[in-house]
């Protein structure tokens, strides 16, 4: 079965990264948590952001006492998966690999990073002995 793919703009993607690194928040330490990361944005604006996010069915809200407090209801790999299918298919009629070429060539990884890559290659690989 195909995924729904996950649409968020950058504004819902910085709300639901709090969400994701400091879990369940009021509107209000959604707010402080933004304004941290040096988005200025107001309450009214994150509210906003809290609904809409609610009504595309990523974040889920329980009342607890005076405020309702907001929780993620999906990952940040599953929005993370999502977004890059979304990509790999628009530049490059869904063939990951030359998108994968393109990353290799243009980016500067570290050791660790490279042997963790190799190791992902390696797993690829179907004459590899089990």
């Amino acid at each position: 079965m195909a995924r729904k793919q996950i649409e968020l703009g950058e504004a819902e993607l910085d709300v639901m990264k709090t969400l994701w690194d400091f879990g369940p928040q009021t509107v209000r330490e959604v707010l402080n948590r933004l304004h941290e990361r040096g988005r200025n944005v107001a309450y009214t604006t994150v509210m906003t952001f809290l609904t809409r996010l609610e009504q595309k069915g990523v974040v889920a809200s329980d009342k607890r006492d005076t405020a309702y407090v907001y929780r993620p209801k999906v990952s940040r790999q599953s929005v993370t998966l999502s977004r890059i299918k979304a990509l790999v298919d628009q530049l490059y009629d869904g063939a990951a690999a030359p998108m994968l070429a393109q990353l290799i060539e243009n980016q500067t990884f570290t050791a660790d990073e490279i042997s963790q890559l190799r190791r992902l290659i390696e797993d690829l690989d179907p004459k590899k002995p089990e």
